[in-house]
């Protein structure tokens, strides 16, 4: 007996609607490897017509007033926390993420994040008025942009749409936002719920796969391309948007190097350090996975986190004890496995390397030692539940290693010494670091980095600026 797979649509101007071509594509729960549901697979006409609806709703979302917009955008947190099991179980569908852990760590900040765009929506800054040349006044006027495409990665399908459509419809800007091709089933769900508060073509999702993304970006009508996902996915955004000089907005990969001094509880710090490795199955682009330690404790270090990652459990989304679930897809599956597999002679698997069980993407957490600086493994990212760990021998080494790779969105550093923090958190080249911690965020402080990790920023009063352009405005005083 087959079973019927569920059929996810487009959103399109306030309506629900397949593919114009009518195709579709598989959706694969990670946690069986099995298909349940189909997807629309868009192409030209599909984007057209959701850039159409977009730059239609323009100029009357434009021209609302902050304070309506803030309306609709608490409306929408409220929503989402009446159906936040609703969003749970289709994330978990989506991810095969751990339903507790869902319910507690990600809608809650997706909540607190909409009500603060909401409320930035009303403390747009600008220079005060003023005369800078005699007989005229000048001042500034901050806009929404226009159109803004929008491209979500498969990690955190719900949060990381909040992180783009909630400062976005703020400003004043209208969306389309593509979901990645093997997670789209939470962000038609989010269609459905901010469909029903804001007016046709201010919110619009269509579903498929690398070629629409780059339909979406390449379509003349956005003003402004943002997309989270992989460097190469990155650097293709930032060329094809730089034909029609679109703003773009990247948030891209990362390698955290995780500095751990000989000052530090080792137990505490092993501990805290596994979480933020391991956490969504190390599919974190700040994810504590590249960790440098002090000589004096690196043994002691590396056994007690092997430790850790024996007693780490990954499973089913409804076993409440364990931290991750399954990696997303079979290509990440590979991607982890090879890593592990191409190791060079003198590294050693401390725990885990390999996969867990016959059914779905589940991998073990993993630690692996004996590492050096120019490793495959030390310099590109695994993107799975591996923790590399390295040694040093002084300040300037562990800066040294810590900088030196092409990455640059998050880092964090271990010590009870206040001067060696500062100066470590100076001399970092990282948009993030952490001190005696490693992957909080809070919406009112930024997220972003440099280098290959990106520019622009999310979250905070810099990620909402991100999303307006500024206007001189000068009169003359003569009448």
């Amino acid at each position: 007996m087959t079973t019927e797979l569920r059929r996810l649509r487009n959103y399109i101007n306030g309506e629900f609607r397949d593919a114009a071509e009518g195709g579709t594509i598989e959706v694969v729960n990670p946690a069986t490897g099995e298909p349940y549901a189909t997807s629309p697979l868009s192409r030209e006409a599909d984007v057209d017509a959701a850039m159409a609806a977009a730059a239609a709703a323009f100029p009357a979302w434009r021209d609302t007033t902050p304070a309506e917009r803030q309306k609709a955008l608490l409306k929408i947190a409220d929503a989402f926390e009446e159906r936040a099991e609703e969003l749970i179980a289709a994330e978990s569908e989506n991810t095969g993420k751990p339903l507790e852990l869902t319910r507690t760590e990600e809608v809650p900040p997706m909540v607190d994040q909409i009500r603060f765009f909401a409320g930035a929506a009303r403390m747009l800054e600008g220079r005060s008025a003023g005369e800078y040349m005699e007989g005229l006044t000048s001042f500034v006027r901050r806009e929404p942009i226009g159109v803004c495409a929008q491209v979500a990665p498969w990690n955190y399908p719900m949060m990381m749409a909040v992180w783009k459509f909630a400062p976005a419809l703020a400003a004043g800007n209208t969306v389309v936002l593509k979901p990645s091709d093997t997670t789209p089933a939470s962000t038609v769900l989010l269609a459905e719920i901010i469909g029903a508060i804001v007016p046709p073509g201010v919110f619009n999702v269509i579903c498929g796969d690398r070629e629409t993304g780059r339909a979406m970006v390449e379509h003349p009508t956005p003003a402004m391309a943002s997309i989270t996902g992989s460097v190469r996915a990155g650097i293709q955004v930032a060329g094809s948007a730089a034909k029609d000089v679109k703003r773009v907005h990247l948030e891209l990969g990362g390698k955290a190097p995780v500095v751990v001094f000989e000052d530090v509880d080792i137990a505490k710090a092993v501990g805290d350090i596994a979480v933020a490795g391991y956490f969504n199955a190390g599919q974190d682009c700040t994810a504590a996975t590249r960790v440098l330690v002090h000589e004096s404790i690196h043994d002691e270090f590396v056994t007690a986190l092997a430790k850790a990652a024996a007693d780490t459990k990954t499973g089913a989304a409804d076993d409440e004890d364990v931290l991750y679930g399954p990696l997303n897809n079979a290509n990440q599956l590979a991607q982890v496995s090879g890593f592990i597999e191409r190791l060079p002679a003198h590294a050693k698997v401390e725990a885990g390397g390999h996969r867990v069980g016959d059914k779905g993407y589940f991998y073990a957490p993993t630690v692996v030692s004996g590492l050096k600086q120019d490793d495959e493994i030390i310099q590109n990212e695994v993107f799975g539940p591996v923790i590399t760990v390295q040694s040093f021998t002084d300040e300037a080494q562990a800066l040294e290693y810590a900088n030196g790779v092409e990455f640059a969105l998050a880092s964090s550093v271990w010590t009870k010494d206040h001067g060696r923090a500062m100066r470590m958190s100076k001399s970092l080249d990282f948009g993030c670091v952490w001190i005696n911690t490693h992957i909080p965020l809070v919406a009112e402080m930024p997220h972003g980095g440099f280098k290959k990790s990106g520019y622009g920023k999310d979250l905070s009063a810099y990620g909402f600026d991100d999303y307006t352009r500024v206007k001189h405005v000068m009169t003359s005083l003569d009448g």
